[in-house]
């Protein structure tokens, strides 16, 4: 399949995203796949996906405008694999004003929905598609407090919607790459692939 996917590397858990889609690609039998880190809007040209990862928004955000790669992310034609503060970049709508969504996922989403660093958890979550529980890690998690009619919800915990997909975009509030299970990131490859 030739498969090339970037992980944005402007802030954040850039290293465990790039190990989190080798693996996987790797338990696909994608042996020629690649996964390289996106600093300029050129390294974009011939990705099939893109991974906005974890960090701090407001950060990301403004890094984002800095590099000139606004247009090109908001434009990109592959599917993005948002993790936490990636999933607020990439909403319509968020509770901070200074951050500038790429607005791909019709969604309303708090920052910070469970508090400050201590308050960080880890829980077993049903995630829609997966046989069983997905053991997920929730750092500083944003959640979305609602989806347009589009958006099909993956995950939800009693503090709101916690995985979403539309298209071939999924948004996570949790760091998959953390926790050694391939799963979610091979759903993500299969449905950029097959839609399903």
């Amino acid at each position: 399949m030739g498969v090339r996917l970037g992980v944005l590397a402007l802030q954040g858990d850039v290293s465990e995203h790039i190990q989190g889609f080798e693996r996987a690609l790797r338990v696909m039998g994608e042996a020629d796949g690649a996964v390289i880190p996106v600093r300029k809007p050129r390294d974009l040209e011939g990705l099939h996906g893109l991974a906005i990862p974890g960090g701090e928004s407001t950060t990301i955000s403004r890094l984002i405008g800095k590099n000139g790669l606004f247009e090109p992310i908001a434009g990109f034609d592959g599917g993005i694999f948002a993790t936490c503060a990636g999933m607020v970049l990439v909403a319509d709508r968020v509770d901070d004003p200074r951050v500038r969504t790429l607005g791909l996922i019709d969604m309303a989403v708090q920052r910070n929905a469970f508090g400050r660093q201590r308050e960080s958890f880890e829980a077993d979550i049903e995630v829609r598609g997966l046989e069983r529980p997905y053991h997920a890690y929730f750092i500083r998690a944003p959640v979305a407090r609602e989806v347009g009619n589009s958006v099909e919800v993956l995950a939800e915990i009693p503090a709101g919607i916690v995985a979403v997909r539309k298209g071939q975009h999924m948004a996570l509030s949790f760091h998959p790459e953390l926790g050694g299970d391939p799963r979610i990131h091979v759903m993500f490859l299969e449905h950029l692939f097959t839609g399903k």
